[in-house]
């Protein structure tokens, strides 16, 4: 069928419904609500899609086109309800299990008719995670399920008026400000951590510290550092750590207000908000004790012959001092006597390449752009200049632009399959870095480079194993990841010929060197991005600044 994605962004659902629907041979346009009603009323007219899905849409379709044409919201509640933060109820109630309702749209908002509704755990973690994982999990569940039941023709959508629909309907409010302030003197630890991971990404719990209004991004428990309710306690790479009435938090980034003067009002690490509050720093072991509850970003584990280097950034995004410290990760792990290293192996995002908030704030953008690429890239070569082992990258999440590439540098991609790739720097006005001109046609061949390169679009995780930038799929949901992930890396440090599999890559690295060393491929894509970094007339920087500022119709 020709359908047409109506977004409001074109976020991870969104990428992953277009991603999968045209995995199936529906021929996938999309088209950015924010940008206007004329702009979505016209790309309907000459677009005529037999079908409109709405995978994320914050503002209403224009009348005339959901009178004409058939228009599925795909909608984060289950059965019955209705209203914009359902997510944000879901975890503000505790609720055990919640669900993703595909609706027709009518004049009322959430009140068409069902044309499918899929249900899942919620898992302890933040709103962004869970949207992105398992709320996503069940949307693509039931996406698939209504246009199947579309293109059918003899379904008829259950309206809500339906008894098994009507008494489950409920209309709940936006999920204000009010609801989410904490009282640090009067709730506990697990309320702290409810309220702030129910508003982790957006809109933060809008909060004071240190005279300035600020909201707080993410939560993650710290098991023994104490002080005064809403003390500010310590600070850990970028992150800030606040008491509660019984126990403490880690706060990893703030944002200031739009009307507060500052002129960087967008997530960035905390002390870089704060600008370096007198706190100490409390770093945590990389190898940390098993009995420890604390938030840390990068951790060395070791089992037997597998070494795992597992991190997690917010939002996927890796400044200068994420790559240099995750390096620094990797080359302990590498004193380590193991066969298998597993890079990666969280839930969640992988990585989405140089950190473009961090820059944006920077006072020379286009500097910190630079040292940004050249700490990533120094991470990217390290990987690849490993011999004496075998390499896995595991994708629990998205990857995109050069955490793509950083994944592609390893021996084998492990991806969980409803994760989404970007192997690509075009809507960012970039040539790109992270040695893709080696590692890219290495793994598909120079024309699927050069068409996942300029095309530029999403891939999903099955497409992603057929064309090779892909080696396994872990078909499992997101919380069973790391444990599956753990038992494959035990098979194959096990493998019979994993000796001959080291030896061989080994000398195929050697090879690849002498016919070209990495150093050129590294020089080369270098000079390009260095000509794009540092001319101010160059895309790049209007690009960076819509995307970071989330200009409604920027860069999809």
């Amino acid at each position: 069928m020709d359908i047409l994605l109506v977004a409001s962004a074109f976020n991870s659902l969104s990428q992953r419904v277009y991603a999968e629907l045209s995995d199936l041979g529906h021929r996938v346009d999309v088209v950015l609500a924010g940008q206007g009603p004329d702009t979505v009323r016209r790309a309907v007219r000459d677009r005529r899609p037999e079908l409109v899905v709405a995978p994320m849409l914050k503002t209403a379709l224009p009348e005339d086109v959901w009178q004409r044409h058939t228009c599925l919201i795909v909608h984060p509640g289950p059965l019955g309800d209705r209203g914009p933060s359902s997510l944000d109820w879901a975890i503000a109630e505790q609720a055990a299990e919640w669900g993703v309702t595909v609706l027709q749209a009518e004049a009322a908002m959430d009140a068409g008719a069902v044309w499918a509704s899929e249900t899942f755990p919620v898992a302890p973690v933040g709103k962004s995670d869970l949207y992105r994982n398992e709320a996503a999990d069940a949307a693509l569940a039931a996406v698939h399920l209504a246009v199947r039941r579309y293109a059918d023709g003899s379904y008829k959508p259950r309206p809500q008026s339906d008894p098994a629909i009507h008494g489950k309907v409920a209309w709940r409010d936006v999920f204000r400000q009010e609801r989410r302030r904490i009282d640090w003197a009067a709730d506990d630890t697990a309320t702290v951590l409810r309220k702030l991971r129910g508003a982790d990404s957006q809109p933060g719990v809008l909060d004071e510290l240190l005279g300035r209004e600020v909201f707080l991004h993410g939560g993650h428990l710290e098991d023994q550092l104490r002080g005064e309710p809403g003390e500010l306690l310590a600070t850990r790479a970028g992150a800030v750590c606040r008491a509660t009435r019984d126990g403490a938090v880690w706060i990893p980034e703030l944002r200031s207000r739009k009307n507060s003067g500052d002129p960087a009002p967008f997530r960035r690490p905390a002390t870089d908000v704060l600008a370096g509050p007198d706190l100490p720093e409390r770093p945590a072991p990389l190898e940390l004790p098993p009995d420890r509850r604390t938030w840390t970003d990068i951790r060395y584990r070791q089992h037997g012959d597998v070494g795992l280097v597992t991190f997690s950034f917010p939002g996927g995004a890796m400044s200068t001092g994420h790559c240099r410290r995750l390096l620094a990760a990797y080359r302990y792990a590498l004193t380590r006597p193991t066969r298998v290293l597993v890079l990666g192996g969280r839930r969640d995002f992988f990585s989405n390449g140089i950190h473009l908030n961090v820059i944006e704030a920077a006072p020379d953008p286009a500097e910190e752009s630079w040292t940004n690429l050249d700490a990533m890239d120094d991470l990217v070569e390290a990987v690849l200049r490993t011999t004496d082992r075998l390499v896995v990258a595991a994708l629990g999440g998205n990857a995109a632009a050069g955490g793509a590439m950083l994944a592609l540098a390893a021996d084998e991609v492990w991806c969980r399959a409803g994760a989404v790739l970007n192997p690509h720097y075009r809507r960012m006005g970039l040539y790109g870095s992270e040695f893709w001109t080696y590692s890219l046609p290495r793994r598909v061949g120079a024309e699927t480079a050069r068409r996942l390169t300029e095309e530029a679009q999403p891939v999903s995780a099955a497409t992603a194993a057929r064309i090779g930038l892909v080696d396994r799929l872990v078909p499992v949901p997101a919380e069973g990841f790391t444990a599956e992930v753990e038992r494959l890396a035990a098979t194959l440090a096990g493998a019979p010929d994993l000796d001959r599999r080291i030896a061989a890559k080994a000398a195929a690295r050697r090879a690849d060197e002498e016919e070209r060393p990495l150093a050129e491929y590294r020089r080369d894509e270098l000079a390009r991005m260095h000509a794009l970094f540092f001319d101010p007339t160059a895309g790049y920087h209007s690009l960076r600044s819509d995307f970071v500022r989330k200009v409604p119709g920027g860069a999809r």
